[in-house]
């Protein structure tokens, strides 16, 4: 009887731990897009419109940053009020019309606002930026070049680390 009240315990606390571990982690970032579909490029295709996956992926990227740059109890709003990815659709050619061609040319651009609270809700810091990086295609390491988003999200983390280092 000992035993099997034992083995229900540790069965309870598995399946306790198992659901703690399941709930998602809060973020400190709240990130919004203001009337994405007028954005100036965040299509994964030729003539696409806004591409939601991405901006998603754009989401999850601040967050995590933002997460690891903000001080114990701050918390940052961001708001995405236009996004010109890195690289561009070339017409013409039916099989190539929906590779996004990087060139130097092409560079990253991103409009946004933002809000930085301390623990007591307080403003700490806000205003408007415009992202943009002439060199995005020299001064980035070349590890994980060819995953999505990269010189976009390098953009982002860049922004974040200087904007919330103090």
């Amino acid at each position: 009887m000992k035993t099997s009240n034992t083995l229900l315990f540790v069965a309870a606390l598995a399946a306790g731990s198992f659901l703690h571990a399941a709930e998602p982690k809060t973020s400190s970032v709240t990130v919004n897009f203001k009337e994405s579909e007028r954005f100036t490029d965040a299509a994964s295709r030729f003539n696409g419109g806004t591409d939601q996956g991405y901006l998603e992926s754009l989401r999850t990227h601040i967050q995590k940053v933002g997460d690891h740059e903000l001080a114990p109890g701050y918390k940052l709003e961001v708001t995405l009020t236009d996004v010109d990815l890195a690289g561009e659709f070339v017409p013409g050619n039916l099989n190539t019309q929906d590779v996004r061609i990087i060139k130097d040319i092409y560079i990253p651009r991103i409009t946004l606002s933002f809000r930085l609270l301390d623990a007591d809700g307080r403003v700490v810091k806000e205003g408007e930026r415009k992202l943009t990086d002439l060199n995005f295609m020299s001064n980035i390491s070349l590890i994980d070049r060819n995953l999505p988003l990269y010189y976009d999200k390098a953009l982002l983390s860049d922004w974040l680390k200087k904007e919330l280092k103090s």
